[in-house]
Parts: structure tokens; sequence; C-alpha cells
């Protein structure tokens, strides 16, 4: 080779043939003759059998031995054609968590993409109730996780620097997205179209010759105006343009065609037409995260007045920001993190003089620390039924205290 050097084995694999494409890990063999996927392996059985226990937040504790295991016999089932269909809930379950953030899903991608096994749809594209089947990626779609990482991310999934976490809210967490959606072929009738759409209340159908086929879709509209202009016209002349976008791009991305055609057609991994989002599905996607995201906002300002009211920034410039590392120069700079910070020093929580257990307020504002970080994330796991009352809580007793404090 030419001293260049590869974040893969299989981008390597395809540099040196210069074209075409191969799963490096099976194309590179050690001069025994023993393959990397293999190496790999023994590195990964190595890891898993002198690894402890992991305890977990919620009381389950599972190990990395029996995940390793359960990994290996799905990578078994999928190269035999059968591979392993579960719930996301229930993937998440094999990690000892039961929701997605960024950490868990950059975990669960190293240890998939070690074991050469990915889910199909991707976990972290759909509904947390949804099924996803583990499969190997095709040919032209290796893994990519570097030679270099194949023990260490069985303990340490940090991820390669291009797996950057993701912070979009998918089109496919949306569980219209994948649900399925009614259709004609172009031979149907309008009354077959109208008498559907009424039925159902819906405001467009979409036309396919076949699953991966789609001729477009007629709407009220469409039909309204071909009609009008022509009493002898078939449904094949309302048909206009429908929008189709992959379940995987970022809601944000479609809302420019929504504005236009109120709803897009939704590709699976397979491209297939398998579910319909419109302009009402997202208005209530984002507004299902309006409600904590003001609340959670609200409880950010009135800490940060209490902090205000009560210190010198002086004084909280030395708590939180020391070494001036982070610039602080005044409480516009302070984050949520800094709050409990503040309020978990001894000496700042005596001077607030609140009736309070120290301890217990503060780990209750770190459970909502939690919840902001995966509202601003756009975690698609819906929040525990509790969290919005936790906010709630938070900020009547916050008001409490620093009107008493007055």
């Amino acid at each position: 080779m030419d001293g260049r050097e590869f974040r893969s084995p299989s981008r390597a694999a395809a540099a040196a043939v210069s074209t075409g494409t191969f799963d490096g890990w099976h194309a590179w063999a050690l001069s025994d003759g023993q393959t990397l996927d293999q190496l790999r392996q023994r590195f990964l059985d190595a890891a898993a059998e002198g690894s402890a226990q992991e305890p977990q937040d919620d009381g389950v504790t599972t190990t990395v031995r029996t995940r390793h295991q359960r990994l290996k016999n799905a990578r078994e089932q999928a190269e035999a054609g059968n591979p392993e269909s579960l719930t996301v809930s229930d993937l998440l379950g094999w990690w000892g968590v039961q929701r997605r953030g960024s950490s868990i899903t950059q975990q669960i991608r190293a240890e998939l993409d070690n074991h050469s096994l990915l889910t199909s749809p991707a976990f972290d594209k759909v509904p947390i109730d949804a099924t996803v089947h583990l499969v190997v990626p095709p040919s032209n779609d290796v893994p990519t996780i570097d030679e270099s990482d194949a023990a260490a991310s069985v303990v340490d999934t940090a991820g390669s620097e291009d797996e950057r976490p993701e912070v979009g809210l998918p089109v496919g967490s949306l569980h219209s997205a994948l649900a399925g959606v009614d259709s004609l072929p172009p031979s149907a009738t309008f009354e077959q179209a109208i008498t559907l759409m009424a039925i159902n209340d819906y405001s467009q159908i979409p036309i396919l010759e076949g699953p991966r086929k789609l001729r477009g879709a007629v709407t009220w509209k469409s039909i309204a105006k071909t009609r009008h202009v022509s009493p002898d016209a078939k449904l094949p002349d309302a048909v206009v343009d429908a929008p189709v976008v992959s379940y995987s791009l970022d809601l944000i991305d479609i809302l420019p065609l929504l504005e236009e055609s109120e709803f897009v057609l939704v590709k699976d991994e397979t491209n297939k037409i398998a579910g319909i989002v419109t302009a009402s599905d997202v208005a209530g996607a984002y507004g299902s995260m309006a409600t904590p995201f003001f609340l959670v906002g609200e409880l950010d300002q009135r800490l940060r007045q209490v902090i205000a009211d009560s210190f010198e920034v002086e004084q909280v410039i030395e708590w939180c920001d020391a070494d001036n590392s982070r610039g602080i120069t005044c409480f516009d700079d302070l984050s949520f993190g800094d709050y409990l910070w503040v309020l978990r020093n001894p000496k700042a929580w005596e001077l607030l003089c609140w009736p309070l257990d120290r301890k217990i307020f503060t780990d209750r504002l770190d459970e909502i620390r939690e919840i902001r970080n995966d509202l601003m994330h756009f975690n698609p796991d819906p929040l525990p039924d509790d969290a919005v009352q936790k906010i709630r809580y938070a900020i009547n007793l916050v008001r409490e205290c620093a009107d008493s404090a007055r």
C-alpha cells in the first residue's frame, strides 16, 4: 500500500483493489490465515469474559457477558437467514435501559457494529414500541468501527469520529410514518377514492402500482379541480406529485414540503412506501414537547433569578468557574448544571435560608436536568408519566421559597 491510513478495514480493502465494496473484516487475514473478524471476536470474547456486572439505575442488572452472547447468537441467526426480531424497548433492555439517550445510542451502535450487526429499521429512528430485526449489513454497507476499537469498545464505546450523536427528531419516530398506508391502483375510480377518503377522514390517497412504485396521490383539491375541468375525467387525471422522504430524515427537514403539500409519504429501509406524515402529525409531535420545554424554561429562569438575588456574581464565578476556563462573567452565562453546583454548595445553601433538605431538593433538580437534556436532544421516546409533574412541583416550590425569603 501507499502508506495511507483508514478508519476501517473495509475502506482499506476497497482502496487496495481500487473498485467495489468489501467486508474488510473477512477480506484481510493474518499470516496464520486468521481473519480480522475472527481476531475481533477473540478480543470481544476475552473482554466479555473478564467484564464485571454493570449495575443500572433502575435496579436492572445485566452483564456484558450475557449481552455479548445474545449478540453472538443474533449474528448467527442473521447469517443463517433467520434474523432475530424484537421491539426497540426489548433491545434497550439488553443494555439495562428504558429510553434512548445519545450516549446509550452510541454504545448500542458500537456494540452492534462489533458483532457485524445492525437493526432494520434503524432502532433510533422509529418509535420505542416498533419491531426491528437484527441483521448483518449488505455487502455495500459494512460496519465502520475501526479495528483498534474491536476489543476496547466493549468497555468504552464512545464511537468513532464518524459517529457523532444526532440531535434531530426523525420522521420515523412518528407512529404514522411506518404504520402502513391505504392506497389505490391507477385503475381505481373516483368513487373508490372519494369513499376511501371520506370513510377514513383522509385528505389524500397515494396511487401505487406496487409497494415501491408510486404514481402520485389524489387529494380533495385535485379531484375537485379535475372534475370541474372535465366531468368525464378519470382518476389518473387527478393524480398529482406526492413528496416522498426517508424515515430516517429529520422532521425539521420536511417542514418546507409539508408547508407546500400538507403531507409526505415515507419510505422504509427497503424503499417501500410504509406510511404517511401530515402537518398535523408533526404539529402533534412538537406540541407534545412544548409543555415540558416551556416548563423547564420557566424553572431555569426562576433558579437563575434566585441565585442572582441571593449572591454576588463574583461568589458564583468562584464556585462554578474558579479557573475562568468557561469565561463566566454574569448570571446569564450560567447553565442548569451551574445552578445545581451552587445549590449543592453547603455555604451557598446556608445563605439561602430555605426550609428544605438540600440533598433531596438538589437530587430532584438533577432529575429535571436529565429531563431537560432529553428535551434538548430531541429524544424520540416519551417522557416518563411523572416528568411534567416533577417540573411543576419544583417550580411551585422555588417560587414559594423565593417569595418567603423576600
